[in-house]
């Protein structure tokens, strides 16, 4: 077979390098900020959550928390079976204050805030940063830097003449300066490819600095479980230990005629991220076309809540970044995936352009109903259609009296994917490469459930 089939090609993977810059527990970080007595207390911040009520599901959770079994995209009636209130454990006494945590709802405003002057900071370091959620961006600093085993041998001056600096020595100025400048912890990874970058970012959390040399990719991605690959989520990964292939190596080094034939042509994709292949380049993300949230099930269930929460917390979760991004959708749709592969979508037009989250969330969970008693992999949620012009808004009364014909309330339109299991949720970008993400534990972004 031609060895086009294993790999991008010949000089497909760009001379640069990546910095992906990623911040620790960042919403619990900023609760932090305003409320020193929080540091290093159990922090669960939550999204579609207000205080002293069990509804919800966890955005955030500290590391403290995590220690507690609590976890990103868990609802929060079951992080409060794990962590109680600290207000309710002073009070009652089958309750151990010191196995109590602290809660708080999520404040995407006062996060923004913050998060601009992360990005002031960064966009100062380069001039290609790719800000791909509100705590995470990646950024080309080819032209500023250079690798720490070439100081020394010529290799000093880039773009302008200009010295450059030793990567470690950029990244770990960065690091500090976002520290002391904006009060928050930056786990940085730098790379040659987006794909080692964001893992690397990932690798020694939390405070994290992991810098891969050219060369280095391979040897540094091998022993890594394979669920840590770009794109590989946990179904993906059970699938692909199934067949023998544990680690990052073992996808490496598998036969690309197998990997496509179980996988498809995205099986091949991350087969090359696995080699340390990745032709993508660090550009500036445009308006998103839609705003998506996926999140897989570590089993497929029938259980109708189970499915239900799943897609509240995702529905809260789009609905967030709508406002964030003060997007209004004619379009809300569900992603369905049922075994093997099969994927199914669902969607509802609007009479009008409208920003409204029980809306989003009711129409969602109406579209749910139909998948009611099916076993489900993943699901997702959706908006789309986008307009950015807050006087577009449709009134609520004009959803009243729509009829189902035209661009109506009530459309429904319906088809079949073609069984690529799409492990990585997120916006779509008009075209752009959809960001980079994968399933991590702790922050919960406003682009994906880590």
């Amino acid at each position: 077979m031609s060895g086009d089939l294993g790999a991008f090609g010949s000089g497909a993977t760009p001379d640069q390098v990546v910095c992906h810059v990623d911040m620790d527990c960042f919403y619990a970080a900023c609760e932090r900020l305003r409320e020193p007595a929080l540091r290093g207390q159990p922090l669960v911040v939550g999204m579609g959550y207000e205080s002293e009520e069990p509804h919800g599901a966890v955005a955030t959770a500290s590391y403290e928390a995590r220690e507690f079994g609590v976890e990103s995209a868990m609802a929060i009636s079951e992080a409060l079976e794990r962590l109680p209130r600290k207000v309710e454990a002073a009070t009652d006494p089958d309750l151990d204050v010191e196995e109590a945590g602290f809660y708080r709802p999520v404040d995407l405003d006062y996060y923004s805030d913050v998060g601009s002057e992360v990005k002031a900071i960064l966009h100062e370091h380069a001039e290609a940063v790719r800000e791909v959620s509100i705590d995470e961006a990646y950024l080309d600093v080819t032209d500023r830097v250079v690798w720490d085993d070439e100081e020394g041998d010529g290799a000093m001056e880039g773009a302008d003449d200009e010295e450059r600096t030793p990567v470690t020595e950029f990244a770990t100025s960065l690091k500090e300066r976002i520290g002391e400048e904006v009060g928050v912890v930056a786990s940085v990874g730098v790379a040659p490819t987006m794909s080692a970058a964001k893992i690397a970012s990932d690798y020694d959390k939390p405070d994290g600095l992991v810098v891969v040399e050219p060369g280095e990719v391979q040897e540094f991605l091998a022993p890594l479980e394979v669920e840590e690959i770009h794109n590989v989520g946990p179904v993906t990964a059970r699938e692909l230990r199934d067949i023998g292939i544990e680690t990052a190596g073992d996808l490496a080094t598998a036969d690309p005629e197998q990997i496509r034939d179980r996988f498809g042509e995205r099986g091949l994709e991350v087969r090359r991220f696995a080699r340390g292949e990745d032709p993508r380049e660090v550009t500036p993300v445009g308006e998103p076309k839609s705003l998506s949230r996926e999140s897989a099930f570590t089993e497929q269930t029938t259980d109708p809540e189970r499915k239900r929460e799943k897609v509240s917390a995702l529905a809260a979760d789009v609905a967030e970044r709508a406002q964030r991004e003060g997007a209004l959708y004619r379009t809300i749709g569900i992603k369905v995936v049922t075994p093997p592969f099969d994927v199914n979508t669902r969607a509802e037009s609007l009479p009008g352009p409208v920003e409204d989250a029980d809306l989003l969330e009711s129409t969602a969970l109406e579209l749910l109903t139909e998948f009611e008693d099916d076993a489900v992999r993943k699901l997702g949620v959706r908006v789309s259609n986008l307009s950015f012009t807050e006087d577009e808004q449709a009134s609520l009364a004009g959803f009243e009296g729509a009829s189902g014909d035209g661009n109506g309330s009530g459309e429904s339109a319906a088809s079949r994917g073609d069984g690529e299991d799409d492990e990585d949720g997120g916006d779509e970008s008009g075209g752009a490469d959809p960001p980079p993400s994968d399933d991590r534990e702790g922050q919960q972004s406003l682009w994906e459930y880590e």
